[in-house]
């Protein structure tokens, strides 16, 4: 599959061959839940946690009557229904993470590619580099190219007057391949691979 290849001034700098085996998939829709559900379950912290009655510091004592008080028969100010007792069945601290084959992170991994493709969101640069590295010049770049909401993906390394450029700009992301991954893909609007990401990832799904 052929696809062009555009400057950062938005001009045409020749084309380039995708893989059919990781840009010319039909995207599953079950495949790229799982693996986003994964990212997500993995990154949280799971430092949750509530006291119960055994680890609060109140009183034991019975504060009240047997009978005769026409309530409850309390002996404890311990309990989750009083302020400041023990929750019954709060969080509790634990892991989130889920088990998932590495096999389907890499067919999901696929399948976000190829769906950006499809849906004609995918632009491939020369190179992510800029002349003079601000802000405002990159701004007027990405104006050209059509670029609001955007995944950058440049090769092993970022260059880092492109990564100091687009910092500031809002819903634009940069990270080096390895840094590639599906819940990023998904949440912006468009993918943007440099040619030296395309090589990468050929070679790593070779």
């Amino acid at each position: 599959m052929k696809a062009d290849i555009q400057t950062i001034e938005a001009k045409k700098a020749g084309s380039v061959d995708l893989a059919d085996h990781i840009f010319g998939l039909e995207p599953r829709a079950d495949i790229l839940h799982r693996v986003v559900q994964w990212q997500l379950n993995k990154r949280q912290s799971g430092t949750h946690q509530a006291k119960t009655r055994g680890e609060i510091n109140l009183t034991g004592k019975k504060f009240g009557n047997q009978k005769g008080s026409g309530g409850a028969r309390h002996g404890s100010r311990r309990s989750g229904i009083f302020v400041g007792g023990g929750k019954a069945f709060g969080p509790r601290s634990r892991s989130h993470e889920t088990d998932l084959p590495k096999k389907v992170r890499a067919l999901g991994l696929r399948h976000a590619l190829s769906s950006k493709v499809k849906a004609s969101e995918l632009v491939i640069l020369d190179k992510a580099e800029l002349s003079e590295a601000k802000t405002k010049v990159l701004k007027s770049a990405f104006v050209k190219l059509g670029l609001e909401n955007a995944l950058i993906i440049d090769g092993a390394e970022v260059n880092k007057g492109f990564a100091a450029a687009a910092r500031n700009i809002p819903n634009i992301d940069v990270l080096p391949v390895q840094g590639l991954n599906v819940y990023d893909v998904l949440r912006h609007k468009k993918l943007v691979l440099t040619k030296a990401a395309v090589e990468a990832l050929e070679a790593r799904f070779k």
